[in-house]
């Protein structure tokens, strides 16, 4: 196969990654040179983990953040620092032929960091992630709510995205200008705020058998190393879900985190631009939003 100059062998390309929609190898390949356009500006430059299905979504599955020496020297890629020490070679998907690729080895998911290779260890996004602890959709949708209405507060704008499971994530866009771990420190003071504002609805308990029946603020991802599912990538779910940004209008009417998938995003994306394609236009100042939270408590 060739894609944008880039050669590279495919094998078993009828081979089916999901049974219960009969997609196969070459579909998914399809799909992620289709979706490539979207896509590509939302972890151009950015440190990408491999989540692989060797055998389709109902085989073993794992994670791979080093690149292996048989992928094509062509692949564009970064050698970070490990945060327990030694270093990683990690892909950068900055084109349409290295996400075809990685499809063709059945990493049907990508998960990238909340920071770019220029400030690796200066998060550009703060990542609430939602998930509830049973199948009560709604829990969800009033959680996000509840945050966006706190940043509006603070005059911040947020961004919200289905993650293609069963939650959501609500995303600030910032400037690069505070460390992980001060991005981190700050979101659990902020997710602590919640938690006392609304006892009975939100827990920062990251024991799943301590959470009940409430939604957990999920601020983990904003730490160093860690990494969100990638805007627009399919899941490992009977339909193939894709992670879709929303508009916030949107949210009340969404009835699971699922609705679009591999069989209806173009559709939407033919109706309706990408909301999230102007994020980074309106990041904010993470230190002066740090003086407004402080102000504010």
């Amino acid at each position: 196969m060739e894609i944008e100059g880039k050669k590279f062998k495919v094998n078993n390309q009828d081979k089916i990654f999901y049974p219960e929609a009969n997609y196969s190898k070459s579909d998914i390949m399809e799909y992620y040179k289709k979706i490539a356009p979207v896509m590509l500006p939302h972890i151009q430059n950015r440190p990408l983990t491999m989540l692989r299905y060797p055998d389709g979504i109902e085989g073993k599955r794992f994670f791979q953040k080093d690149m292996p020496d048989y992928f094509p020297d062509w692949i564009e890629t970064k050698e970070l620092e490990k945060k327990e020490g030694g270093k990683l070679r990690y892909i950068l998907g900055n084109n349409t032929a290295t996400l075809v690729y990685l499809a063709s080895q059945a990493s049907l998911t990508s998960h990238i960091w909340l920071s770019k290779i220029e400030k690796p260890n200066y998060p550009d996004k703060l990542i609430f992630d939602l998930d509830p602890s049973d199948e009560d959709f709604s829990k969800v949708k009033y959680a996000a709510k509840v945050i966006k209405d706190f940043f509006e507060k603070l005059k911040v704008s947020t961004f919200v995205m289905t993650t293609g499971s069963s939650g959501l994530h609500v995303v600030i866009p910032i400037k690069p200008e505070l460390t992980f771990e001060e991005v981190l420190n700050l979101s659990q003071a902020m997710a602590s705020y919640l938690e006392k504002q609304h006892p009975e609805d939100f827990t920062t308990q990251t024991r799943k058998n301590k959470r009940g029946k409430k939604i957990y603020l999920d601020v983990m991802r904003n730490a160093y190393g860690q990494t969100s599912v990638a805007p627009y990538s399919l899941r490992a779910r009977p339909q193939a879900p894709v992670a879709t940004p929303l508009d916030w209008k949107e949210v009340s009417s969404l009835e699971s985190s699922a609705k679009y998938t591999l069989a209806n995003i173009f559709k939407r994306l033919a109706q309706k631009k990408d909301p999230w394609e102007k994020i980074y236009e309106q990041a904010v100042s993470i230190k002066e939003l740090k003086e407004k939270f402080e102000d504010f408590l």
